[in-house]
């Protein structure tokens, strides 16, 4: 449970964590599409290359940016299996009834899995570097043109900031009921699946009923403090734009360069299937 990494903020003072709350945003927002459309190693090495540059500028320790890695091992795993026995690409190494093994679906496997694991690096570190609050101010401050159509922006982005925050809380919880039911002579972790299934109840029960008194303190907390008192909330801190997100934008349009004009130029890719074909036979 402690290795649940979003909500959890990481402060350093470093030049990222002072970086416009709104750039880091559409920074990792282009982070996310811009991932999908890189389907050569270049692209992933870049990215990778890219996601530690700024883990080390953030002095962000990178044992503990991994940790979030840890909670999508199995997911990883799943697919890469699924990718290397079930792809149906290329001329087949070992085939038996509808699983078959060849090198391109390990190729495609291996990217597939780095696709994963670095789309989970890359909103970590955005939570790592920026607090809830700062998150809340950068959402409401997009969504600003939504105001026109009366959508209600404001409230949307304080719900997401809580629920954003109430990720590693309700994790904590869940991690002090399990200890408490254990101390108790529960047994969590033997049995079959049906067992173990059974053994959730007396974890889910206590977990909902303290996330809904959690939820109604808050409430009770914004209704005393005037939440929606004004219409026009002012702000304590104002969001700039300042040299370092220009710094980071140049560096993100470095990032599209590399892998846009290295997977156009260099054929890293038939580099590796020869080489692995090689190891193979």
């Amino acid at each position: 449970m402690k290795d649940v990494v979003f909500g959890q903020y990481y402060p350093t003072g470093s030049g990222v964590h002072h970086m416009d709350a709104r750039a880091k945003v559409v920074l990792a927002l282009a982070y996310i599409v811009l991932i999908f459309f890189v389907d050569s190693f270049v692209g992933y090495f870049a990215y990778a290359l890219f996601v530690l540059s700024v883990t080390l500028v953030a002095k962000v320790p990178l044992r503990t940016l991994l940790r979030s890695v840890k909670g999508v091992a199995v997911l990883v795993l799943f697919i890469s299996i699924i990718n290397v026995f079930f792809s149906g690409l290329g001329e087949p190494l070992w085939q038996w009834w509808i699983l078959s093994v060849s090198v391109d679906s390990l190729l495609h496997a291996a990217k597939m899995a780095l696709r994963i694991l670095l789309l989970v690096l890359g909103p970590a570190l955005l939570t790592y570097t920026t607090t809830p609050m700062e998150l809340t101010d950068a959402i409401e401050s997009l969504m600003t043109p939504l105001k026109w159509v009366r959508f209600p922006v404001r409230d949307v982005a304080v719900i997401m900031s809580i629920a954003l925050r109430m990720i590693p809380t309700l994790m904590e919880e869940t991690d002090r009921i399990m200890l408490a039911q254990k101390a108790r002579g529960a047994s969590l972790d033997t049995g079959n699946i049906f067992k173990r299934v059974k053994a959730l109840v007396p974890i889910l029960i206590p977990l909902f009923v303290g996330a809904f008194r959690r939820a109604e303190e808050l409430a009770l907390a914004l209704d005393a403090r005037c939440y929606n008192a004004s219409p026009k909330r002012t702000r304590y801190r104002i969001l700039r734009f300042g040299w370092r997100d220009l710094v980071g934008l140049l560096a993100f349009g470095s990032l599209v360069a590399v892998v846009v004009l290295g997977a156009v130029r260099y054929d890293f890719d038939g580099m590796i299937y020869d080489l692995v074909a090689s190891w193979v036979h």
